[in-house]
Formats: structure tokens, sequence, C-alpha cells
């Protein structure tokens, strides 16, 4: 399977997941929100 990738920088965690949890209903595939560690 293909995956797509957005990625998103500058902006707080909340703020992030809150945008692309409403931008995932416009997607017509399941989506998954994924972290990475702080280094």
């Amino acid at each position: 399977r293909g995956r797509i990738l957005f990625e998103l920088g500058g902006v707080p965690e909340a703020y992030a997941r809150q945008c692309f949890r409403l931008a995932a209903y416009k997607l017509p595939m399941k989506t998954k929100f994924i972290t990475r560690a702080h280094k």
C-alpha cells in the first residue's frame, strides 16, 4: 500500500492534532497521527 505523509512544525501539538482531525474528515482513507520523540 502507498502512504502519504504530512509533516507540520512550529505549532503546538494540540493545535496540530485538531487541524489534522478536521482534515481527516475530508480524506477518503484512514488516518493516523504520529509524533516524533524530541531530542
